[in-house]
């Protein structure tokens, strides 16, 4: 998509609540991430010379960002920020996983997002996106982990997450239009 001329990417998950205060259905603005996934997307048989090593220091773009806060304050939409920690998966996290992204600072844990933004970023795109508590992560509440549960939270949340980014994705479009080589 970079090649193609793409200058934004928004990415979106279904994840684990680690955060205490965020529950099912909360909708979390992704500000930075742990990649817990033991490899980096860059890694691999002739991938190492094709992209440049990305910045990282901002992988979520601030002016984006601020485009879905500005989208949930006019839906109505109550937006939490924090850490999207991602692993390989399938498997849901352990509750000592859940512990230990917690003490390294996550809110969130999934199994997606981070490698799409680390490639995204090395492409110069710039990247934003948002997550969806789908349930707690393990060892928070004492229901066992359901993928039932978090397809029925998915299916609860559906209209007001789709509020929420297409009056982000409207934002981006004007900011994106109003920027050199827009």
């Amino acid at each position: 998509m970079a090649r193609l001329g793409i200058k934004a990417l928004f990415v979106s998950n279904a994840a684990g609540a680690v955060n205490r205060t965020f529950a099912p259905g909360d909708l979390m603005l992704i500000v930075d991430h742990l990649n817990l996934m033991g490899r980096d997307p860059l890694s691999g048989e002739g991938l190492d010379e094709e992209l440049p090593r990305p910045d990282l220091e901002r992988p979520y773009d601030a002016g984006l960002c601020d485009d879905v806060r500005a989208a949930a304050i006019e839906q109505r939409v109550e937006l939490r920020e924090g850490v999207y920690a991602a692993n390989l998966g399938p498997s849901f996290e352990t509750p000592a996983e859940v512990r230990m992204a917690a003490r390294l600072g996550a809110d969130a844990v999934g199994m997606s997002t981070v490698p799409e933004v680390i490639t995204a970023r090395a492409m110069g795109v710039r990247c934003f996106g948002v997550s969806c508590m789908t349930n707690y992560g393990a060892g928070i509440s004492p229901m066992p982990l359901s993928h039932i549960e978090v397809i029925e939270t998915t299916d609860r949340i559906a209209e007001t997450f789709q509020s929420l980014v297409l009056g982000a994705l409207a934002r981006v479009a004007q900011r994106l239009s109003r920027e050199p080589n827009g």
